[in-house]
């Protein structure tokens, strides 16, 4: 009798052991750092975050959600109109955190992380991004970006405040334009281009000109000095500096006088012979 109350006590009891493991581990939990937890019991959420650390939960009828509340980032597409009737398109990064005391509010009305992206961020990701767009004409949200993107960072934070969502920085990954308007924008650009072109030759010929007119002055008032400064005296001066010592052969027409050509040599040489 006591070798059969033996053989089945001892599977008894480890099966006892092992319910009691499974009750005693499943009676806490363990919050890290950065992590909030929202305790359900029998599938209804509980009042009180559960923050980093251990806590007691009611073991196999209750369960734990968890929740990060590090910095989130994820990129979230938007189109408008602008105030020129203009589409415009852009797509934001945004970056968010979860407020730890809105964490159980969170759970029941949006559940999980990708619920919230999907539901609460993108939506009103778009609708602040009509509101900062209808406030200017396309060319504005270029000139203006900053201007565009802190509208847009007021009214997305301003929405997305009474959900628990912290919005921590945003930026404008990609802002495009429809394609009728980036040709308009090709347009002008070629035309200013064009305009400018014309300005350029304008006032280099204008420049022209003047440097024309400024070299006639030159030469005139050169010639006007050139003879003022010209006499009979230095013009004989200047020609006796630039005779080469030989008479012309000939020099005539209209009664001027003939010279010869008198070799200068075979002249001084008659003179120093004694005559016949």
């Amino acid at each position: 009798m006591n070798s059969r109350q033996a053989s089945w006590q001892t599977p008894l009891l480890v099966v006892i052991i092992s319910i009691l493991a499974v009750i005693g581990l499943s009676s806490y939990v363990i919050i890290n750092p950065g992590e909030a937890g929202v305790l359900s019991i029998l599938g209804k959420a509980r009042n009180g975050v559960l923050l980093e650390g251990a806590h007691f939960k009611p073991p196999l009828v209750s369960k734990v959600d968890f929740y990060d509340l590090t910095v989130q980032k994820f990129e979230v597409p938007a189109q408008s109109s602008t105030k020129d009737l203009q589409q415009l398109s852009a797509s934001f990064a945004i970056n968010f955190r979860l407020d730890p005391i809105q964490v159980v509010n969170i759970r029941r009305s949006q559940g999980t992380l990708q619920n919230i992206v999907s539901k609460i961020i993108a939506p009103q990701t778009q609708e602040s991004f009509k509101i900062a767009a209808a406030r200017r004409t396309v060319e504005e949200a270029i000139t203006k970006r900053n201007e565009l993107k802190q509208d847009f960072d007021e009214a997305l934070g301003q929405r997305l405040e009474k959900y628990g969502i912290i919005v921590l920085d945003t930026s404008v990954v990609d802002l495009a334009f429809s394609t009728e308007f980036s040709k308009a924008v090709e347009e002008k650009q070629i035309a200013e281009q064009r305009a400018q072109r014309a300005v350029y030759i304008a006032r280099e010929a204008e420049q022209e000109a003047e440097a024309t007119v400024n070299r006639a002055k030159g030469q005139a008032e050169a010639q006007r000095l050139l003879r003022e400064t010209l006499t009979s005296e230095l013009l004989q001066k200047q020609a006796i500096e630039k005779w080469d010592g030989k008479f012309p052969q000939v020099l005539g027409g209209n009664g001027a006088v003939p010279f010869l050509n008198l070799d200068t040599a075979n002249f001084s040489t008659a003179r120093s012979q004694p005559a016949p």
